[in-house]
């Protein structure tokens, strides 16, 4: 019999998204309302917080598209999600975890640009010359996400091959 995993059903996605979204933004109006601005403040060697305005997607790419296309993009993306999340057999832990985080993330920073017109980024990894894209937890929860459904593939291939 098929073990049906904790995020393959809708209430278990439902709490983690919106939890995720609660902690996501609570931190945004925490570094909005004490960060400065475009100012590194630094946490250990090679992290600091930086708060700046994202107005495009993942790294800053497509900021110079309009704001709708740039939502209409993060929506069809959920749905596609959901899609995802909807056909995959509902034994595969990771890769349900993973669609729940990436739909948190997605959702996070969507109600940014829906409120602000543009994402709130605020952590930044750097070396004496060179850094990292300056981002947000909703992108570590994209990439958590993406990465788990990646771990979920890797397993499935191992036990294939059983």
């Amino acid at each position: 019999m098929e073990k049906t995993a904790l995020f393959s059903r809708p209430l278990p996605i439902l709490v983690l998204v919106i939890v995720a979204m609660l902690l996501d933004q609570a931190i945004k109006v925490a570094v909005e309302m004490w960060l400065p601005f475009q100012q590194a403040v630094p946490v250990m060697p090679m992290l600091a917080l930086y708060r700046t305005y994202n107005y495009g997607v993942a790294f800053s790419m497509l900021s110079g598209m309009e704001g709708w296309f740039i939502v209409s993009m993060r929506l069809i993306v959920v749905a596609f999600v959901i899609w995802l999340w909807r056909r995959t057999p509902k034994d595969r832990f990771f890769a349900h975890l993973g669609y729940a985080m990436i739909i948190a993330g997605a959702l996070g920073n969507l109600v940014d640009r829906l409120i602000f017109g543009y994402v709130i980024d605020y952590v930044l990894f750097h070396t004496a010359t060179w850094s990292f894209a300056v981002f947000n937890l909703a992108d570590s929860f994209i990439t958590i996400g993406a990465g788990s459904i990646i771990l979920d593939e890797l397993l499935q291939m191992k036990k294939r091959d059983r």
